[in-house]
């Protein structure tokens, strides 16, 4: 295989899938994870001039080591890992949920940090290796809700920042990328969704596309390795006390 390989997690839908489509029309090999393998993921990887699928529960940190450890033994040139798949459900400051606590902290942060250690320390690849985790502008713009999520999320910035810092090799960078409101969340219909989604400085729409060509740009450039990238029409550098999904029901 000549084309560089990228696995995205949480590949076959939404924001994951456009990231597939970007990088498969720019030539690469797209590793497809998703936690079920369905028929959208097939029917994505084949419209794809190179890819495949492969499926992982991301709550099993044993069984997200061995899917990159096996993708490291055979994919000649992996450039990149890009950590996209993520849970959001809803608890509060005032109660955290356990189980909600538990599947968060693990698909969102704990899972992706482990996964990411073990991709730097075993994957092939020509001109160094990347990783892309993705964040959420919360980490600069926090408010309480979805506490559990926005919990873990922090926890991936701050792994993010130390895995660069301990990276063995200088070819090999560790980003963040953090997107604003962006798709349709949660229970929002598509009316809330206008709304909530032009909740930034620049009053728009941020879309997936957007997104998509940032990851490609990190994928290929020099950014200094531990840094995040805010895709999110300037929605971090705001202070907005509740999770937009509510502020557009005001």
């Amino acid at each position: 295989m000549t084309r560089p390989a990228i696995l995205i997690t949480g590949a076959a839908r939404r924001i994951g899938a456009t990231l597939a489509r970007r990088f498969g029309s720019a030539g690469w090999h797209v590793v497809i994870h998703v936690h079920h393998d369905t028929d959208a993921a097939r029917e994505l990887a084949a419209s794809l001039d190179s890819a495949e699928v492969v499926a992982c529960d991301l709550t099993d940190g044993g069984a997200a080591l061995t899917m990159i450890t096996d993708l490291a033994e055979r994919l000649v040139d992996w450039r990149l890992l890009v950590n996209c798949a993520a849970v959001f459900h809803l608890d509060t400051a005032q109660g955290i949920d356990p189980a909600v606590y538990a599947e968060a902290m693990a698909v969102n942060a704990g899972t992706p940090a482990r996964m990411a250690q073990a991709y730097l320390a075993g994957a092939k690849a020509r001109g160094g290796r990347r990783v892309i985790n993705f964040l959420d502008m919360k980490i600069a713009n926090p408010n309480p809700d979805f506490f559990s999520y926005s919990m873990a999320k922090h926890a991936l910035a701050a792994a993010t920042r130390m895995q660069a810092m301990a990276a063995d090799d200088p070819a090999d960078r560790i980003y963040g990328l953090a997107p604003g409101a962006m798709l349709p969340s949660f229970d929002q219909v598509d009316a809330e969704h206008e709304r909530s989604g032009r909740m930034n400085l620049l009053k728009r729409l941020t879309q997936p596309e957007e997104l998509a060509d940032a990851a490609l740009w990190l994928a290929e450039g020099w950014l200094a390795s531990g840094e995040t990238l805010f895709v999110d029409s300037g929605q971090h550098l705001l202070s907005q006390p509740r999770d937009v999904l509510y502020l557009a029901r005001q």
